[in-house]
C-alpha cells in the first residue's frame, strides 16, 4: 500500500496576557457575576512576562527546541525553574502580543481592526523586521486616532484592544443586530485566523515548502464563523491560505472538539491516499476562551496564571516520497457510536483494536501522543495528570492483554510515554504536538512507530452524551514506494496496447 507521508509541521505559541484578561472565558463570566470579586484584583499580579513565558520549559518543547523526555531533567516546578529560552525554534516560533496585533490586523479583511496610529507605526517597524511578514507591513495602513476608537467603543460596542495598560485599539462588530457577528465573536474569529496564519506560515518557511503545492487546508480548531443564518458556515482554513498565499488550494473546517486534529489528519491522509490531492495542510489556530480558564485555581494556589499562551499547529501530508514518515491509513482506530464511553472501552477502540488488526502489540508502539497537556496546569486546577493518567490506563490494558507484566507497568509509562507540554487550548495538546518531534526522530533512525491518539468530550455541545476519539499510527518510511494510480494507469495501457497489437497480429495470419 502507498501510505500518504508527514512533510512537515510546525507550531505557533503567542503571549496574550491582556486577551486573557479580556477574553479569557473565565474572566468574562467572572466579571459579569462578580465584577468586584478579588480574583480579578489579583489576577494581574499573577500574569507573566514575555521573557518568562519564553523560557518556560513546556513552551520551547512545543516550539521544538527540546525533547518532551528532557522535561524530566529538568526541576519542578517548571515556571520556578526557568531556562535559556528562545523565540525561534525547530518547529515555530513564539510570538509577543504586540506583533501579534499586527497580525491580526493585516488577518482582517473586513477592516474591523482598528489600531491607534502611533501603535501602527511601532508595529510596522517590527512587523517589517520579522523574515515571515516583512512584506506586508504596509497592509496595516496609516492607524487610527485614539479618539475615534474610544468612540466605536462607547458608542457601538467594540472590545478593547490594552497593551502596558493603555487602550492601543478595538475591533468592531461586523453586523448591528446579528450576534454570530458581533464584536466579540469577530475577536474571538480573528484569533483564530491570525495564530492559524502564523502556524502555516511556519509550516511553510521551515519545510521547505512552496505556498502553492497545497491544494487542499483543513482547520480543525474549536470555534466557528458564519451568520444568522449559518452559525457555522466557515471557512477559516481558505481565509487562513488566503493570508498565506496558497493560491492553488481550497479547503474547509472540521470540528470534533478536542478530537478534531486527528479526524483531519486522518482525513488529510485519505485524501492524498486517494489521489484527489497531493498535498494536503491541517492547521488550527489558538482559543481566547480558553485563556486563563484555570486562573482561579492557579491564584488561589499563589502560581502564575500559565494559561496566557495562545497555540497553533499545522502540519503537511503528502504523497509517499520514500523518505518522510508515512501514517499507516490500515492502522487507524475509531469510537464508534455503539462503543460506550467506560474508560477501558475508549483505550480499546483507539489502541488495541487498530492494534490488533494488524497484528501489532501495545509495545510495538515506541511512543503514544495523549492529550499532551502541560501537568503544571491541570494538576493544580483538580484535572490530575492527564497524560500519564492515559498511559496508565494503556499499560494496565496491555497488563490485561499479556503484552506486559504487572511489574513492568512503571516502566512501560516512562518509556513509551512522555511529559505534558502543551497549552490547554483543547484541540491543541491533542495528540498532534508529538508529530514534528517523531517525523525528527524517525527520520534521524531513532524512532519507528507513533500512535497519535485525539479525544474529544462530545456532551459539551448538548446534542449528545457520546465520547469520541480517533487515533492513527505513523511509521518510519522504508523508502519503498509503490506505484501511483497514474504509473498503475500507464502500465495497463501499455499491457492493452501490447495485446491489441497480438490479437491483430493473430488476424493477419488466419
Amino acid at each position: 500500500m502507498n501510505y500518504p507521508v508527514i512533510r512537515g509541521a510546525a507550531y505557533a505559541l503567542i503571549h496574550a496576557p491582556n486577551l486573557l484578561l479580556a477574553q479569557g472565558s473565565t474572566q468574562t463570566m467572572e466579571r459579569a457575576k462578580h465584577p468586584d470579586s478579588e480574583y480579578l484584583s489579583k489576577l494581574p499580579q499573577h500574569l507573566r512576562s514575555f521573557e518568562a513565558a519564553v523560557n518556560y520549559a513546556p513552551n520551547q518543547a512545543y516550539i521544538g527546541n527540546l525533547l518532551p523526555d528532557e522535561l524530566n531533567n529538568i526541576a519542578k516546578p517548571w515556571y520556578d525553574n526557568p531556562i535559556e529560552g528562545s523565540t525561534q525554534g525547530k518547529f515555530g516560533e513564539i510570538m509577543d502580543e504586540t506583533l501579534f496585533y499586527a497580525l491580526i490586523k493585516i488577518s482582517d479583511s473586513f477592516d474591523l481592526v482598528m489600531l491607534e496610529q502611533s501603535f501602527t507605526e511601532e508595529l510596522k517597524a517590527r512587523l517589517a523586521s520579522h523574515p515571515l511578514f516583512a512584506h506586508q507591513a504596509s497592509l496595516l495602513k496609516d492607524g487610527d486616532d485614539l479618539a475615534d476608537i474610544e468612540k466605536r467603543i462607547r458608542e457601538h460596542g467594540a472590545q478593547e484592544l490594552h497593551m502596558d495598560g493603555k487602550l492601543v485599539g478595538c475591533i468592531k462588530r461586523a453586523h448591528d443586530w446579528d450576534v454570530n457577528l458581533n464584536s466579540h465573536t469577530m475577536l474571538e474569529n480573528l484569533v483564530v485566523k491570525a495564530s492559524g496564519v502564523l502556524a502555516l506560515k511556519n509550516l511553510i518557511a521551515k519545510n521547505g515548502i512552496s505556498a502553492d503545492e497545497i491544494e487542499y487546508i483543513i482547520e480543525c480548531s474549536e470555534e466557528a464563523c458564519g451568520d444568522v443564518n449559518q452559525r457555522g458556515g466557515g471557512n477559516f482554513a481558505k481565509s487562513i491560505g488566503e493570508v498565506c498565499a496558497c493560491t492553488n488550494a481550497t479547503g474547509s473546517d472540521l470540528r470534533g472538539f478536542c478530537a478534531a486534529p486527528a479526524h483531519a489528519l486522518v482525513q488529510a491522509a485519505a485524501l492524498v491516499q486517494a489521489g484527489i490531492y497531493k498535498n494536503v495542510a491541517v492547521v488550527a489556530g489558538g482559543a481566547t476562551a480558553k485563556l486563563g480558564m484555570n486562573g482561579k485555581d492557579h491564584v488561589a494556589k499563589g502560581m502564575p496564571a500559565l494559561e496566557d499562551m495562545l497555540g497553533g499547529f499545522a502540519v503537511l501530508i503528502g504523497e509517499n516520497d520514500g523518505v518522510n514518515p508515512i501514517i499507516r491509513t490500515d492502522v487507524v482506530g475509531r469510537h464508534n457510536i455503539g462503543r460506550g464511553a467506560a474508560p477501558q472501552a475508549v483505550i480499546e477502540a483507539l489502541v488495541t483494536d487498530p492494534l490488533d488488526k494488524v497484528g501489532m502489540k501495545i509495545t510495538d508502539i515506541d511512543k503514544y501522543s495523549v492529550e499532551m497537556q502541560n501537568p503544571e496546569i491541570t494538576v493544580p486546577a483538580g484535572a490530575g495528570d492527564v497524560p500519564t493518567a492515559n498511559y496508565k490506563m494503556i499499560a494496565a490494558l496491555g497488563v490485561k492483554r499479556g503484552d506486559i507484566e504487572r511489574q513492568q507497568l512503571a516502566d512501560f509509562v516512562k518509556e513509551h510515554g512522555m511529559p505534558g507540554f502543551a497549552p490547554t487550548q483543547g484541540h491543541i495538546p491533542s495528540g498532534a504536538p508529538f508529530i514534528g518531534h517523531a517525523r525528527d526522530l524517525m527520520l534521524a533512525g531513532n524512532m519507528q512507530r507513533v500512535m497519535i491518539i485525539g479525544k474529544g468530550s462530545l456532551f459539551l455541545g448538548r446534542m449528545t452524551n457520546l465520547f469520541d476519539g480517533v487515533s492513527f499510527v505513523i511509521e518510519a518510511n522504508t523508502g519503498k514506494v509503490s506505484a501511483t494510480a497514474g504509473d498503475t494507469d500507464a502500465v495497463k495501457k501499455v499491457v492493452a496496447e501490447a495485446m491489441r497489437q497480438v490479437a491483430q497480429s493473430l488476424l493477419e495470419e488466419e
